[in-house]
């Protein structure tokens, strides 16, 4: 499993557009991707569970990623974060 920690910088946090990026490219990996933010975990290929954790700009965020793909898919997921959120 790899996994890094994320700081929201989006003033808008987390909302339809930036998800979808992010769920587009989970999507591309056949590696689990789960978000986090406190006790809340959510898929990142589902898009409504990914809006319900009700992510704010300033919050830190945590990515794991597990599978056989999961050095590619956690760097490609990370990158995604910074372009969009």
């Amino acid at each position: 499993m790899r996994s890094f920690i994320y700081v929201v910088r989006d003033r808008a946090g987390i909302h339809a557009r930036p998800a979808g990026f992010v769920v587009k490219e989970a999507k591309k990996y056949k590696a689990q991707a789960v978000i986090v933010l406190g006790d809340k975990r959510a898929d990142a290929k589902k898009l409504t569970e990914l809006m319900s954790m009700g992510i704010k700009y300033g919050d830190e965020i945590k990515v794991e990623v597990s599978g056989e793909d999961e050095e590619m898919a956690c760097t490609a997921l990370e990158t995604v974060l910074k372009e969009h959120l």
